[in-house]
């Protein structure tokens, strides 16, 4: 049976604000609620305002429907990830169902296995979060390598409770009222149909442990904010925003689970002298009148020394000149860029009564006009 239109299943136009929809979710629940509504369709029409609303009241999932319909969701996500994070306790809480709407929804109409599934990925262990840091290097520590320690503020695992969150001498116990499972169940009947709904303890919270004498270090969670010094190798050759992956130097991961990683995303400063192409860089070598018409040879900086560079005779100002391989390491590979080197001729200024019979005399050989004359 082909899908209706989640819109058209809760009533409301396609530009409907997120209040709205929850307005119309909230009017519906009230009819079709199986606790309410005894009709053999209820159950069924139930489940179909509830994914409905699980959607559209869900930014990233709306977008995905508004795109590709129904195929947009059923594509991409699970049952238990259509459904994960809607706020049906919430709602069932006001409407008067008490709380647990959100198991009541999952063991109501997708079995306990997809329950299980989901309690396995909220309360089993869970991999602990990514962090992400800016580094600032220098041009000639992108060339060359680098060495940097930062400094990382993140959570970790109390060292005092080793993470149990209960005072040094003592352990948390055993929930009473779920004996450990984190989950209470309620039995309910009507007529021939039998519900069994799983609700979060809300003694131990879904621990399945309660900690009579929290460690006066991180208060219960188990979990201290701290800074740690981490070094980080720059390779030679990386450029600005490139990430480096620090496995493991992320948040630890919960109920076990295995910590985040780190991400030093790397920017590197402009440099007074040199300008960054690829992996080639550029410069600017200022020379005089007479080097760029007879040639020369002069000496121009480098990354990391100096080097002679031949001015060929009759260079024009702007002309770019090559040194090979004096750039930037090619990054992960073999060899380097070339610095290029843009040659500014500068006019004499301030000359001598001689310099300018020189220049007239130079004028007059090339066949230009006499330059004590006007132009006009």
């Amino acid at each position: 049976m082909e899908k209706r239109d989640y819109y058209e299943v809760l009533g409301v136009s396609r530009d409907a604000s997120k209040e709205a929809i929850k307005r119309a979710y909230r009017r519906l629940a009230l009819k079709y609620h199986p606790d309410r509504n005894k009709s053999p369709d209820a159950a069924e029409k139930f489940k179909e305002i509830s994914e409905a609303y699980a959607v559209l009241s869900d930014d990233e999932k709306r977008v995905r429907y508004d795109r590709f319909g129904h195929a947009g969701i059923s594509g991409r996500y699970t049952w238990d990830e259509i459904f994960r994070g809607t706020d049906f306790d919430e709602i069932f809480k006001d409407l008067g169902f008490g709380a647990g709407g959100f198991d009541r929804i999952f063991n109501m109409f997708f079995g306990s296995r997809v329950r299980q599934r989901y309690r396995s990925q909220r309360y089993g262990p869970q991999r602990g979060v990514d962090l992400q840091h800016n580094l600032q290097v220098t041009l000639e520590e992108a060339a060359f390598g680098h060495e940097a320690k930062i400094n990382i503020p993140r959570t970790e695992v109390c060292p005092f409770c080793n993470g149990t969150g209960a005072k040094q001498g003592t352990t948390p116990r055993k929930c009473p009222k779920c004996n450990g499972t984190g989950e209470i169940r309620y039995t309910s009947t009507f007529g021939f149909i039998h519900f069994t709904e799983i609700r979060t303890c809300d003694t131990c919270h879904g621990d399945g442990t309660i900690i009579d004498h929290p460690c006066e270090h991180c208060h219960g969670t188990g979990r201290v904010k701290r800074a740690r010094k981490i070094m980080v190798k720059i390779p030679p050759g990386i450029d600005s925003g490139y990430s480096l992956r620090l496995r493991g130097e992320g948040e630890p991961g919960v109920h076990g689970g295995p910590p985040g990683d780190l991400y030093v995303t790397v920017y590197v400063k402009p440099h007074d002298f040199f300008e960054r192409d690829g992996d080639d860089i550029i410069c600017e070598a200022k020379i005089g009148f007479s080097q760029a018409a007879l040639g020369a040879e002069i000496e121009v900086p480098t990354l990391d020394s100096k080097a002679r560079l031949k001015i060929p005779p009759g260079t024009q100002s702007g002309a770019m000149l090559r040194l090979r391989r004096k750039g930037m390491p090619h990054l992960n590979g073999f060899g380097r860029g070339d610095e290029l080197v843009r040659v500014i001729v500068e006019t004499p200024v301030h000359l001598t009564r001689r310099q300018k019979e020189l220049l007239a005399e130079l004028a007059k050989e090339t066949g230009e006009k006499d330059p004590s004359k006007s132009w006009f």
